[in-house]
């Protein structure tokens, strides 16, 4: 890759993380469900809430009516309200997230957050700061479509105006990065904290930073720190003054 004119970003496990563990328990208990009953009605309602198809509310009205009990208006919202409180109270950015989003913009290399996630997420990247330093948010919730399927690549794609070859996508998950790779995008596979047992795609670049992702981009050409498959070159060929991390 020649050069870089856009850089696709995940969210999840990539620039935040946030505890969806405890975040569903707490949701179960105030919807009075077991366990088991939470789990089956989240999994039918999971792909539906992913690409937009069911609000939150119908999500959560449909889980409870599932388990037999009574989806009272006054409970679905308080669920829904629970919700969002709870991921913006759980989700924390990792230290080097902001920072590489303002490396992109002084480097000219414009950004989309391409994300496979639900509602109230927009409300996150926004009160978090990621939405102030993107040029564009790709939500699949919002669009309608999810990773690994090629729509939210191109759409990404489209509103920034870059072709596939210009563009790199940074993701925790490897096979979302196989299938940027496929469309001629270039992949960095991003793996924070110890290893979660996913194995890395052949071929793609694994990084434990967006440090790391950064050193990709502004490494000359032949100098000691570009990865072995060569440096990402950013399009403006401008290089981060010190101090301006």
């Amino acid at each position: 890759m020649a050069e870089c004119e856009a850089c696709l970003v995940d969210v999840y496990d990539t620039l935040l993380s946030s505890d969806f563990a405890t975040n569903m328990t707490k949701l179960r208990k105030l919807a009075g469900l077991t366990p088991e009953a939470w789990e089956e009605g989240y999994r039918q309602v999971g792909p539906a809430l992913r690409i937009g198809q069911q609000s939150k509310a119908e999500a959560y009205a449909r889980i409870v009516e599932s388990a037999g009990a009574d989806p009272r208006p006054d409970l679905v919202r308080a669920l829904v309200d629970l919700d969002r409180e709870s991921l913006l109270r759980s989700a924390r950015l990792y230290d080097d997230s902001l920072p590489f989003l303002r490396t992109l913009r002084v480097l000219g290399i414009k950004s989309a957050i391409v994300s496979n996630c639900t509602e109230h997420t927009r409300d996150l990247l926004e009160a978090d700061g990621v939405a102030a330093l993107a040029d564009t948010l790709v939500l699949s919730y919002e669009v309608g479509y999810a990773k690994p399927g090629a729509e939210i690549f191109y759409d990404a794609l489209d509103r920034l105006g870059v072709a596939a070859r210009r563009a790199l996508f940074v993701d925790d998950q490897p096979s979302y990065c196989v299938a940027a790779a496929a469309l001629g995008i270039t992949a960095v596979q991003i793996v924070r904290g110890e290893p979660d047992g996913k194995a890395p795609a052949a071929g793609i670049a694994v990084v434990r930073s967006l440090t790391e992702v950064e050193a990709m981009l502004t490494a000359p050409a032949s100098g000691p720190t570009a990865p072995a498959s060569g440096p990402i070159a950013p399009a403006s060929g401008r290089r981060l003054e010190t101090g301006q991390h």
